[in-house]
Parts: structure tokens; C-alpha cells; sequence
């Protein structure tokens, strides 16, 4: 049942606008696939974005043309970019884009020495890069600005592995996450949504590694500087934004798994992932049925090392996923972690001078699906839906949309129910912070048998821990499971007499599936139960999934006899997290600095 607006979730985090995006029926994360169609014929308003430096009412970057030169002895790319920047205003003489801890060594426009120079950095956002062309211009004309640089071996984009941080233990390991505001960190841009380019890439490493990119692969030749080296070539001919740009480097191979579809991994997982999306063309088909042609040509997938800080991240051409997928909740759990007066919760918030990274939550992709669920059925149902939602997404391909737009949109489509439209509190649901102002009627047979176990649990005393049997979780499937674990941390701290019959019964201690077992671990330490919280330090940092490890650190952190445990677990395993990760554990732990 609510599959059916998934389709087109309002993630309204960045600014006040938005790429166009959808979900593919059947995923199991919550991060949205960007599938945008073949058609852009929209010209909409210049946007400003709280989180970016970047001059993008004067000018906007069409294409990027990087190389670079991976350095795993330095942790550093060294790069050359050039920018392909259209401007959009007359006299136009200088430009601004977003860099945060780049050494920039060389700036030119069209082959001549341009001026630059690194602004004041700011505490999040990094250093305006102010670049001062030999020459005016007007409106509509192009210029190539090319810039020589390094990034910092403390990027916030990229993460270097050791070889025994890897599967393998073998060979080194490089990603980057660049959404939401880390591309800078990796590339003098315009890192903004709002700005759309095309990019070629030539990537040297060495010889023994394979690299990608969220790009079409363009063929390989060796490195004619170092033999040693090779280098790996990508095109990606579809507009898209900058924090959409992603480089992989390590031991990898490949399986197909459809006519346009490879699995990448190390060899250790290449079975299990292979087996797990063996239905990708499915749900491609699926998703193209529900939104229209997919426009990227390859759809392939690589599964990450387990320090990944995010369920997935759909890059173009190559989709991210964690490994804790291959082991298998829909909630507002959002509005709790921010608490419900946070002005975060809000589905438009406001992100003057607040860390994108600090920012980034549950919110909304559910409060984003809960209203346009509500819409859906305001409307007339999912068949009347999809045609706004086909045609919406045609419209505005290519381009990112303010809330004000794609309302606008929506009176628009649905003339004909304007008087229906006009009853929706816009403000409670778009401007208002905590829960929404509707809660939608789900078909709740499913979860109604969770619930009832769960308040069995709440409810029981000493003498009714008899009545508990294997019985009782063997007729719930995965989701079930889960939303059942789910609910008991709703509820006030089971006594550890309870959760020691828990286990005793249900045996969850050994289940593998990541969504029950953080969940169940949260559960045995909220208890006191002190065995658990050896085996809730081992997953936080096993993996490192901030949907998994942030919790977990904070439930120990609470666990007052245990609170330095989480503290020295936390710094001893912190140089090989995600620098995101790690700088939010810290915030979380109370740790400064």
C-alpha cells in the first residue's frame, strides 16, 4: 500500500530546492534513485543556497573535466580540473566557487593566469574560492577555467582504507561521499544543487587496483608517466549535480547481473552480493514502467566496505550500497532524535548556518512520503497520482525545483481539485515542526500483530514470563521482526528479567539481520543488561553505518557504568571511521574537538 508514493518522496533538506528524484519499488533503504527522464523544458527561477559560496546567479558550471592522480602513500588526489562555466550576466569579470581544505596552486581562463585567492573559512562550509578573470564578459558566452590542485588527506569526501580495513587485506581502498556538501572537498565547483554539468575523468592508480566512477566507463591505457600506474577513463553525458560526482579505487571485480547491470565488490562478498540484486533489471523495468526511460545507460552496483556511513547513495551509473543490505522501518524516528519542536523537522528547514551533515535525517523521506501519501489519496488514488508524478517528472528533469514550484505544479495538474487542495495545512505540513498534521490510514494487519506482541512483553509481570514461546516470532517475517524490536524501544526500559527471556525464547542474539540486531542490542542495553554491551561496540564498529553506530554508541554512552566504555571504544576505533561519522559520534559522546 504505500509503495505506491514512494515513487516520488519530497527530500527537501538541501535549501529550499531539490533534485527530481523517485524511489525504486522493492529497495530496502531509504535513500532515494535519482532516475531522471529524457525531457528538460522548464527555465526556473535562480535559487540561493545557505550551504554554498558559489556565484550561481552570475554563472553555472556545464561540464567538468578532471584528472587526477590517487595517491594512496599521501591520502591526497592531485588533480587539474576544468569548468566549462556559461555566464549569465554582462560585465561579468569575476567568479566565486566552493572549496574546503584544497591547496590550489594554478588558476587560468581560457589559457591565460588568473587571479585567485582562498577566502576566510568558515567553521563547515570551507573557503569561498574568489577567481578574478584577465578579461570581461557578457551573457551567454563561455569560459574554461582550469585549476591546478591537492586535496587534504583529511577530505570529508573520501575515505582511505588500509588493506586490513578490507575484505581482502591485501590492497589499500579509496571512496568518497560527496553528498551533501563534500564535494568541495575534492573539486573546486559549484556545489550546489541547483547546478547541473556533465564530466570526463581520468583517474591514475596503481596498477593492481581498479577505479570508478558514477560514470560511463571510457577505456583504460597505462599510466605513460609511471608504469607502474593505469589510467581509467569515464563520461558521464548526463547533466547532474556535483555532490552526484563519486570515485571507488581497490582490489574490485565484477559479475553481470543484467543487460546493463554489474555488481562490483571485493572478492569476498562477490557471491552473496550477485545473488542479492539478481533482480535488478526487474525493478529497473519496474521503475521505468512507474517514471519513464532510464537515462544513465548502466545501472550498476558496488557494495562498499563496511566503514560506509550510509544505507546506499544512488551515484549515477554506479549505485553505493553497504554491506549490511545483504543480510535484509518506516518510521518517524526522525522527529525524536531532533525532538519534536525542531525547527529541523520541519519538511522545508531552514539551513541558514546549520552543517548539512548535523542536518541529515529520517525527516524527509517520511514526512516527504506521509504527505504525499495523503495527496495520493486527496486526489483520487495511486492511478490518478502517477500521472502528476509522470508528468512532473518529465517537466522538471534536469533541473532542481523550489517547494513554491512544484506546489505550483501540483494546483496546476489538479485544477480541476484546486477546492481540495486549498484545505491541505501547507503550513503544518511543510513549515511546521514534529509530527505531520495528518497521520495517513495505512492497512495495518502486518504491524497489528507486532504491536500485540510488543504490549504482551510491556505488560507482563514476573510470573507471566512462562507464557512466552519460540511460537511467537516464528509466524513474523523479516519486516515484522523488526517493527516488533522497533516498538519495544518505544515503550519504557524492559526489566532485564525480561529481556533475558526474551532471548532465552527467541534466540536474538543470533540473528543476522542488521535492522533486528541494532535494534534488539538497543533494547538489551536500555535494560542494563551488561553482556550486551560488549556485543553493541563490536557492531557499532564493525561496521559503520551512522544509522547503526550513532545509536549504538549513545545507548552505552547512556548506560552510565559504561559511559567511559563508549568513550575509549570511540577513540580507539575513530581513525577508522568516516570523518563524518566520527565528527558525530564525538558530538553525540560529548567529545570536543
Amino acid at each position: 500500500m504505500r509503495a505506491h508514493a514512494e515513487y516520488c518522496n519530497l527530500n527537501l533538506l538541501r535549501a529550499e530546492h531539490t533534485d527530481v528524484i523517485l524511489f525504486l519499488p522493492g529497495t530496502r533503504r531509504e535513500e532515494p534513485v535519482f532516475l531522471p527522464p529524457h525531457t528538460f523544458c522548464v527555465s526556473m527561477a535562480p535559487v540561493s543556497d545557505p550551504s554554498s559560496f558559489s556565484s550561481i546567479s552570475k554563472c553555472s558550471t556545464k561540464h567538468l573535466n578532471l584528472i587526477y592522480h590517487v595517491d594512496f602513500e599521501r591520502h591526497v588526489l592531485k588533480g587539474k580540473v576544468a569548468l566549462t562555466v556559461e555566464v549569465l550576466e554582462d560585465k561579468f569579470s569575476s567568479l566565486t566557487l566552493d572549496s574546503k581544505d584544497l591547496k590550489i596552486f594554478k588558476v587560468s581562463a581560457n589559457g591565460q593566469a588568473a587571479q585567485f585567492a582562498l577566502g576566510t573559512q568558515h567553521k563547515f562550509k570551507g573557503s569561498p574560492l574568489e577567481i578574478t578573470l584577465p578579461y570581461e564578459l557578457s551573457r551567454g558566452q563561455h569560459v574554461i577555467v582550469e585549476i591546478e590542485y591537492e586535496t587534504s588527506p583529511s577530505a570529508t569526501a573520501l575515505q582511505w582504507l588500509s588493506p586490513k580495513q578490507t575484505a581482502g587485506k591485501k590492497q589499500p581502498y579509496l571512496f568518497s561521499q560527496c553528498q551533501a556538501t563534500h564535494c568541495r572537498t575534492m573539486v573546486p565547483c559549484q556545489d550546489t544543487p541547483s547546478v547541473k554539468h556533465t564530466y570526463y575523468a581520468q583517474v591514475s592508480v596503481p596498477k593492481e587496483l581498479v577505479a570508478l566512477m558514477s560514470a560511463l566507463h571510457d577505456g583504460q591505457e597505462p599510466d605513460l608517466s609511471d608504469s607502474s600506474r593505469v589510467i581509467y577513463r569515464f563520461r558521464q553525458p548526463v547533466a547532474m549535480p556535483s555532490y552526484l560526482i563519486a570515485i571507488v579505487v581497490g582490489a574490485l571485480e565484477s559479475r553481470v547481473i543484467g543487460p546493463r547491470s554489474r555488481v562490483w565488490s571485493e572478492k569476498e562478498y562477490m557471491d552473496e552480493a550477485a545473488y542479492e540484486f539478481s533482480e535488478t533489471e526487474t525493478m529497473l523495468k519496474t521503475a521505468e514502467s512507474l517514471a519513464g526511460p532510464y537515462v544513465w545507460g548502466q545501472y550498476d552496483l558496488l557494495v562498499m566496505p563496511p566503514s560506509f556511513p550510509y544505507g546506499g547513495m544512488e551515484n549515477p551509473c554506479l549505485t553505493f550500497v553497504t554491506p549490511t543490505v545483504l543480510a535484509g522501518d518506516r518510521s518517524l524516528a526522525g522527529v525524536k532524535q531532533f525532538g519534536a519542536n525542531n525547527v529541523l523537522t520541519n519538511l522545508v528547514p531552514n539551513l541558514h548556518e546549520v552543517n548539512t551533515d548535523e542536518a541529515f535525517s529520517s525527516v524527509p523521506y517520511e514526512k516527504g512520503f506521509a504527505l504525499l501519501y495523503h495527496l495520493e489519496e486527496l486526489m483520487g488514488g495511486p492511478e490518478v497520482f502517477m500521472g502528476f508524478v509522470k508528468s512532473y517528472i518529465q517537466l522538471f528533469a534536469y533541473g532542481s525545483v523550489t517547494t513554491e514550484e512544484w506546489k505550483k505544479y501540483l494546483f496546476t495538474y489538479f485544477k480541476d481539485k484546486v477546492d481540495i487542495l486549498n484545505k491541505v495545512d501547507w503550513n503544518g505540513w511543510m513549515h511546521t515542526p514534529g509530527m505531520p498534521p495528518v497521520k495517513p490510514q495505512y492497512d495495518t494487519t502486518m504491524a497489528d500483530a507486532c504491536t500485540a506482541l510488543c504490549q504482551r512483553w510491556v505488560k507482563a509481570k514476573e510470573g507471566d514470563l512462562t507464557s512466552f514461546t519460540e511460537a511467537d516470532v516464528k509466524q513474523l517475517n523479516s519486516p515484522q521482526l523488526i517493527e516488533f524490536v522497533a516498538l519495544l524501544l518505544q515503550e519504557e526500559p524492559l526489566p532485564l528479567s525480561h529481556v533475558k527471556k526474551m532471548q532465552e525464547v527467541y534466540q536474538l542474539n543470533s540473528v543476522k539481520n542488521s535492522e533486528v540486531r541494532f535494534r534488539w542490542l538497543r533494547v538489551c542495553v536500555r535494560a542494563h543488561w551488561e553482556e550486551a554491551v560488549p556485543l553493541a561496540m563490536k557492531m557499532a564498529t564493525e561496521q559503520g553505518r551512522m544509522k547503526f553506530t550513532r545509536p549504538l554508541f549513545k545507548e552505552v554512552y547512556n548506560f552510565s557504568k559504561y559511559s567511559d566504555e563508549a568513550v575509549k571504544t570511540f577513540k580507539e576505533h575513530r581513525g577508522a571511521m568516516h570523518p563524518v561519522t566520527a565528527m558525530l559520534v564525538a558530538k553525540d559522546l560529548k567529545i570536543d574537538g
